[in-house]
């Protein structure tokens, strides 16, 4: 379980959460929900240990983030971050198998688990066919395919994911948040910052508003994903647009 208490983050003199308290344990898919600039990706990357806290404590499996070498986080918690550079001079293959390295010897070892492992991500992410093409070669949505399916090669038990639904068409938005269900159904905890409260309602169990000046609000999606909640998380009146899903009005 990954649990932060009291937790505090700001940015220059703007408070981003106040005195937040989270537990995220196995088995739950969570949603982030909030405006830009709202704090969810600070809050993501002081989960992953990667952002300085104003106050508040995490913790995994009971001990502090801040006990644990970085090469044992990131065997227990797999992030997807929303920029990365693009650069990558290697295959798809190769840029995925580097999903790998927390439980190599170096980034370039090849084992034939991790391997398959690739291929299958790669099926499953319809990428099976550009596995052999440049990695920068590929477009935007494809591209965050290869990154998905390198978080997921991990293998982390925790994963943290900052907007993973961008740059993918519909079709795939639908195929990846499939995906992080399976994972949360075999028992990983995750966690997505999304834009789209349709996709957190159908798929996430749990959900964390995130408003202004610090406050934010938590619990199972059924409770939080209402339309009030919405307009105020928002400021922006909201229509019904079917099941489970909301529109600007």
């Amino acid at each position: 379980m990954l649990e932060a208490s009291g937790l505090g983050l700001s940015a220059g003199s703007r408070e981003l959460v106040r005195a937040l308290d989270l537990s995220l344990a196995p088995g739950q898919f969570w949603a982030l929900l909030g405006r830009n600039g709202a704090g969810k990706t600070s809050l993501i990357l002081a989960l992953a240990g990667l952002r300085p806290l104003q106050s508040g404590a995490i913790a995994l499996a009971g001990a502090p983030l801040s006990t644990y070498r970085r090469g044992e986080l990131a065997r227990r918690i797999g992030v997807l971050l929303q920029d990365e550079e693009t650069d990558f001079w290697g295959s798809v293959f190769d840029y995925v198998m580097l999903g790998r390295y927390p439980h190599s010897k170096n980034a370039w070892s090849r084992d034939e688990e991790g391997a398959a492992g690739a291929r299958r991500r790669l099926a499953e992410l319809d990428l099976a066919d550009h596995a052999a093409q440049g990695y920068r070669t590929l477009s935007g949505g494809e591209r965050q395919r290869a990154r998905i399916a390198q978080v997921l090669l991990q293998d982390a038990d925790i994963l943290l994911l900052d907007e993973p639904l961008q740059h993918l068409d519909l079709r795939h938005q639908a195929q990846v948040m499939r995906t992080f269900s399976g994972c949360a159904a075999s028992g990983k905890t995750v966690l997505a910052a999304l834009h789209e409260p349709g996709h957190a309602a159908r798929h996430c169990g749990f959900s964390v508003l995130l408003y202004d000046a610090g406050r934010a609000s938590l619990g199972r999606s059924s409770d939080m994903l209402t339309q009030a909640n919405l307009e105020a998380l928002y400021q922006c009146p909201l229509e019904a647009a079917g099941a489970r899903s909301f529109l600007p009005s």
